[in-house]
């Protein structure tokens, strides 16, 4: 069963991001459990908790996952910053826990100077001071690799995963990959992607995939998504994408724009279309 959602909001309480989910005719989905631009912890209360446990669960829509703040950076060498930055999670770890939400999804962050090698310590030391709740996993995204932040290259993801003791899974983001140099815009591009991943990280640590066209040329490092099939990966590099065996059992989560009169719900649309439902 293809597992399509959208990034939905909090607002007004958890519950309601199952609400807007079912809106979009999503199954799963991605929510941020505070403003992502700031350092703030989760308030969830457990009345708010459970409602969002029993609609997710009435109506078959998961696996969900949160996505941490964008302030939290793994890498640095700034102990004030890893500090801050590893509160954060286990604040988002602590709100998967009581929500029973199976994945936190987190970037890598910026070298800053520390460089790569350097910068991949930096980031598997910090995991690794997390107290990881038994039934959540934390999910490392492929990043578009522009300036020092990590995480654009399979290599790198790699790296990471090597130097933690944790077990960690990957989310790819279409748009990011792109962005890094992975030409998935077509059929024999989006083999030979799968294939070096498999080769390099491992097609088993693949938990999740962020769903994004791209608005910006291959190689570019630049993040700006695009709708489904709109973009520069287009419609087929996008069909080769979700219909391949690799993600078969992968859910796909979209953080498409707003724009052009088409919304979340057109993208979910969109990628049952090019999946053949």
């Amino acid at each position: 069963m293809l597992r399509i959602g959208a990034h939905t909001s909090i607002a007004g309480g958890v519950h309601n991001a199952v609400e807007e989910q079912l809106e979009y005719d999503g199954n799963c989905g991605q929510i941020f459990s505070h403003s992502p631009q700031v350092w703030r912890e989760p308030s969830i209360g457990g009345e708010d908790a459970e409602r969002f446990r029993e609609r997710s669960a009435e109506n078959d829509v998961g696996p969900w996952v949160i996505h941490t703040s964008y302030l939290v950076n793994l890498c640095t060498p700034k102990d004030d910053l890893r500090e801050k930055s590893i509160a954060s999670m286990q604040a988002e770890l602590d709100a998967a826990d009581l929500l029973d939400v199976p994945y936190v999804n987190v970037h890598l962050g910026a070298h800053t100077g520390a460089g790569v090698e350097g910068g991949l310590e930096n980031a598997a030391s910090a995991l690794e001071e997390l107290d990881v709740p038994d039934d959540v996993m934390i999910l490392i995204e492929s990043d578009a690799g522009s300036g020092t932040k990590l995480g654009g290259t399979f290599e790198e993801l790699a790296g990471v995963l090597d130097r933690c003791a944790l077990d960690l899974g990957i989310c790819l983001d279409t748009a990011h990959l792109f962005g890094a140099g992975y030409d998935i815009s077509t059929p024999e591009g989006v083999d030979e992607t799968f294939a070096e991943f498999d080769d390099l990280v491992g097609l088993d640590r693949l938990e999740y995939v962020h769903l994004n066209d791209s608005k910006h040329e291959c190689g570019t490092n630049k993040d700006e998504h695009a709708h489904v099939g709109e973009g520069l990966i287009g419609e087929a590099g996008m069909r080769a994408f979700v219909t391949h065996d690799a993600v078969a059992d992968v859910p796909f989560v979209l953080e498409t724009p707003t724009e052009n009169g088409k919304s979340f719900a057109w993208n979910v649309e969109r990628v049952r279309e090019l999946h053949g439902e």
